[in-house]
């Protein structure tokens, strides 16, 4: 056999340096659960339809399974002249079961090999992002829940200015929305994913009585590719979940720099645990919401790595190219820095203490009541448009004065519809219960 399973066309061996510049076992190891489902069910299907005989198909099947055991225990022989995860696993498979092992390429190109294994993991990865979605949302629930029940309420934000006061608990639930929509978009990247290529060998499909419909069903997957160019070129599946991972990594920023934000002296809306902060080198009373801050940065590694794949694919004709090589690097990192950031986030948000009395305090005289103000003159008859201005001028005279130290004569001053009961609105508290928002969140958390 030549050192190259590929070297047949070739009169001598190619540089190291290509060698290594062109080989990708240094990443798609990771790859090697895929591909031994994946060669599995080949070899099954090859015997099912009389490629191969019941014997060698038992052969393979053993010698794969000691392969699988080889990489599951770190004693697989990795070799960089043997390029990828692919050829890595059948040379050793030809070393173990001899020359049969050289069968079990029949009727496939790498090109759908490969494009199967992206496939599986892809689908895979998918499912275990979701469940890390689930996982933060349900910390999210959590807080959610005891801020509803110890009814506490914040200013609600426009522009970082102090808006209308909010329940907390709406805040927090504001996320899980959020995170909800990423479920869904990962849930149907996973759908798009879950088809199988093979079958469709380089790019033409094979002479052989292949039945890829067999191999998708043993493998779990939903069905196959009509197009056999289109099976080997596709990586829609993966451009898919790099930009559900990018939204996901929106929301996880968003989230992050809000964390940021209440941590500080100036807001304190919440104290961070210990576990996901760090100290300064130089100040001793330093505490950083670092874990915040590297997954906000974070997010700028995953919107580079879709921004590659689509790069990459972008100007590439029908049908595969070794530029496609360059999907797994971006995927693999997507992936890796995901699971980091859900990981930390949801532990981060399990542990940390909304300060109430901060909060409480940040509402005092803030005037965010104003707009129920309004509303209550707009109910009475009033043009909305004027019911704003009153409230502004309401706003203005208080200044610095306790509203309720305002006379009737001053109030009446500012609008005759004006009743000494809507100063009440002005209460952040107040503004609450005649919005019945927590009501609302009484709803969204059943």
């Amino acid at each position: 056999m030549a050192e190259k399973m590929w070297g047949g066309r070739f009169s001598s061996a190619g540089g190291r340096e290509a060698e290594k510049f062109t080989a990708s076992i240094g990443f798609d190891r990771r790859l090697w659960r895929q591909d031994i489902a994946g060669s599995k069910a080949h070899a099954k299907m090859l015997g099912q339809v009389g490629v191969l005989a019941p014997s060698e198909v038992a052969l393979l099947l053993d010698g794969l399974e000691r392969v699988a055991g080889e990489l599951q225990a770190g004693t697989f022989p990795f070799r960089v002249e043997f390029e990828d995860i692919h050829l890595n696993i059948e040379r050793r498979l030809t070393e173990l079961v001899g020359p049969v092992g050289g069968k079990l390429h029949t009727a496939r190109s790498r090109n759908d090999q490969v494009a199967l294994d992206m496939h599986l993991y892809v689908k895979d990865i998918e499912a275990l992002l979701i469940e890390g979605v689930r996982a933060l949302q349900g910390a999210l629930r959590d807080q959610a829940r005891s801020a509803y029940e110890a009814r506490i309420v914040m200013p609600g934000f426009t522009h970082l200015q102090h808006a209308q006061p909010v329940p907390l608990a709406l805040h927090w639930l504001a996320y899980w929305h959020m995170l909800e929509r990423d479920v869904e978009r990962l849930s149907q990247a996973r759908d798009r994913a879950d088809r199988s290529p093979l079958g469709a060998a380089a790019l033409a499909g094979t002479s052989f009585p292949v039945d890829p419909e067999m191999v998708a069903k043993d493998l779990g997957l939903a069905g196959v590719y009509a197009n056999s160019m289109d099976a080997v070129s596709d990586r829609d599946f993966v451009l898919d979940l790099l930009s559900a991972a990018s939204v996901l990594m929106v929301h996880l920023s968003r989230l992050g720099e809000e964390l940021v934000l209440w941590s500080s002296r100036e807001f304190g809306f919440i104290e961070v645990d210990d576990a996901f902060a760090t100290g300064s080198s130089i100040m001793p009373q330093k505490k950083n919401p670092d874990v915040a801050e590297l997954v906000r940065g974070k997010s700028g590694r995953v919107f580079g790595d879709l921004l590659t794949l689509l790069t990459v694919l972008k100007g590439l004709p029908l049908a595969y190219h070794s530029d496609m090589q360059e999907d797994k690097e971006a995927c693999f990192d997507a992936i890796d820095t995901v699971e980091a950031c859900l990981d930390a986030m949801t532990g981060m948000v399990a542990t940390l203490r909304p300060r109430a009395d901060r909060m409480k305090a940040a509402l005092a005289r803030d005037w965010s009541g104003a707009t129920d103000l309004a509303d209550a003159l707009a109910k009475r008859g009033m043009p909305f448009r004027d019911a704003h201005a009153v409230a502004g001028t309401m706003v203005r005279v208080c200044g610095d004065r306790d509203p309720e130290s305002l006379t009737d004569d001053e109030l009446r001053s500012i609008s005759p519809l004006l009743k000494r009961e809507d100063i009440g609105l002005l209460d952040p508290g107040k503004a609450v219960a005649a919005r019945q928002l927590f009501s609302r969140v009484a709803e969204d958390l059943r």
